[in-house]
């Protein structure tokens, strides 16, 4: 495309790049030139060149990548902004660590009413953690500190009093309180209803909100609006820092569109977001009414929802994930579902039926397998059509289930960096969770991938960090945990697809986004380094100099 005068000349060009455009019919270029927020032309650096006129910005990409922005596919923007700040436990392991760690953490905080850790390890201690160890290290505040899946908290003495949790509670199908063998709670609390109250009392809780499918009640003064607004903007710049320009987020509700939408009208929106509505067990399905008004509200290019989210299960390392058969270390015990396969089922239709895309949590292969038969309820009952329907994790399946995700046109939406082994999470206890014969079907992206499923990549921020690159690295790097299991990884060019190509199909955006190509989004991230001739164990290396998005730049180093 050819663009002349001064009046025609672009508003942005990057020169001198390796430019992977991820598009087959025109691979690779040296140049990229945007207008209007848009790709206007790829090539030569010389035939680009011409394209600049007196205002144009150019940036000089060094001989670096240039890549199309990053697609981050599934990950909890407003919690994960929250995080920044909380104690960050990963990697800490044994008492005299933990001690130290929290107490440091402490003495710089003297006036926060919940200290809250995060990352924690379910092997942090050689035996199950305690409110007792807790109080050992922190007796006299209240201290909170959450599994790096976010399935699991740990609390002291102190904060489960105050809480009203220390003689238990009731609570849901799936969610538990563990006592002790005094009578009161021993200071585990295993999912989202066991541990939320802990949050609500100390006020900690409205970042959580789109996991437990409510608004904030009473709603926020203009003091908390504008502190929450600020806290989305924060884990924007984080994500643009990191090369993202689109976010499928998988916790929602009206709350956090409206933060976002507050962001845009101040001209602090930094990534095109995507947010659900999440549709919990207890919802009436009239309940999605308000899902489809969410999809009619919102539907521009950079704001949008149309997305239902759904928790099937929890986590295998509290045993929490839904199996087809017993736990390979707990005989008798296949987990408990949040939702029966015929509730599932009567929900996906609905959904289904008002053309809304959904998105379950699945990590266990009974999850995956209902979640599965939903979709083909749905797709009975409504008829076949492009609904790009989801299982997301998918860290355990089965050999039956894995050709339905072709079958029923079913994306699989995974995580590189979650496999043990693969980049923080150790192999223990989740390879003895799983047991030898399941193996080979976990966490297996290039089985599903052979199969013919989309394969979408993501990192669940915060339960991995954000950085793309570390994924990608994740999975080129993937390595079996055993002799004889199949090989699951994927090579530099299908990981970089996972995070542009298939997040933008997984939006239903594969002609606007995901390849450099003249028309598109101009969503571009421009890398310190040539990623295709750096070698696999270094890609960590390689850093996002420049993010742009929609033709703005977002991040610069």
């Amino acid at each position: 495309m050819s663009v002349t005068g001064a009046g025609h000349s672009a508003d942005l060009i990057v020169i001198n790049g390796r430019v992977l455009t991820m598009d087959e019919d025109n691979p690779a270029a040296e140049a990229v030139a945007v207008k209007d927020g848009a790709i206007v032309a790829l090539g030569s650096r010389t035939s680009i060149q011409e394209l600049k006129g007196p205002a144009t910005k150019v940036i000089d990409a060094e001989g670096g990548s240039v890549l199309p922005g990053f697609i981050e596919a599934h990950m909890h923007l407003f919690g994960g902004a929250a995080e920044l700040d909380n104690l960050h436990l990963a990697g800490v392991l044994g008492f005299d660590a933990l001690r130290d760690a929290i107490q440091g953490f402490a003495a710089k905080r003297p006036n926060t009413r919940l200290l809250i850790g995060a990352g924690v390890d379910y092997a942090v201690l050689p035996e199950p953690v305690t409110r007792h160890d807790l109080d050992r290290i922190i007796p006299d505040r209240p201290f909170a500190m959450s599994a790096s899946d976010h399935h699991t908290m740990w609390a002291n003495t102190k904060a489960l009093e105050e809480a009203g949790l220390l003689h238990g509670k009731q609570v849901g199908q799936g969610n538990e309180i563990v006592m002790g063998a005094d009578g009161l709670a021993a200071g585990e609390l295993r999912e989202g209803e066991a541990f939320g109250p802990v949050l609500d009392h100390y006020g900690a809780n409205r970042t959580r909100l789109g996991l437990e499918g409510a608004e904030p009640d009473p709603y926020p003064s203009a003091a908390e609006l504008a502190a929450d607004r600020d806290l989305m903007h924060r884990g924007q710049e984080w994500c643009a820092k990191h090369g993202i320009t689109s976010i499928q987020n998988m916790d929602g509700n009206l709350y956090q569109l409206e933060l976002l939408a507050g962001l845009e009208e101040e001209g602090r929106l930094l990534c095109r977001t995507k947010i659900p509505f999440h549709f919990k067990n207890f919802m009436k399905l009239d309940m999605l009414e308000k899902a489809s008004r969410m999809a009619a509200s919102y539907n521009s290019e950079w704001l949008s929802s149309g997305l239902v989210k759904v928790f099937y299960d929890g986590v295998l390392d509290s045993w929490t994930a839904v199996m087809v058969d017993d736990y390979a270390d707990r005989p008798g015990w296949r987990g408990e579902p949040l939702f029966s396969p015929q509730h599932f089922a009567e929900v996906a239709v609905e959904a289904d039926r008002r053309g809304l895309q959904i998105a379950v949590h699945s990590i266990g292969d009974g999850a995956v397998r209902a979640v599965l038969d939903g979709y083909q309820a749905a797709q009975k009952k409504n008829g076949r059509r492009d609904s790009r329907h989801r299982v997301e994790h998918i860290e355990v399946t089965t050999a039956s289930d894995v050709p339905r995700f072709a079958e029923l046109g079913v994306l699989a939406s995974m995580q590189p960096a979650h496999p043990p082994g693969a980049l923080n999470f150790p192999l223990e206890p989740t390879i003895s969770r799983i047991g030898r014969e399941r193996w080979p079907l976990s966490y297996a992206c290039r089985t599903l991938k052979n199969a013919g499923a989309h394969v979408v990549f993501a990192s669940d921020w915060p339960v991995s960090p954000v950085d793309p690159i570390l994924s990608i690295q994740a999975a080129v790097m993937r390595k079996p945990w055993a002799e004889g299991m199949p090989d699951q990884s994927f090579s530099l060019q299908e990981a970089i697809a996972g995070y542009t190509v298939e997040g933008a199909y997984a939006e239903f955006m594969e002609h606007r986004k995901g390849r450099l190509k003249t028309g598109y989004l101009a969503d571009i991230v421009v890398l310190s380094a040539d990623i295709e001739a750096t070698a696999p164990e270094a890609l960590h290396t390689v850093r996002p100099v420049t993010t742009i998005c929609g033709g703005k730049v977002t991040y610069q180093a």
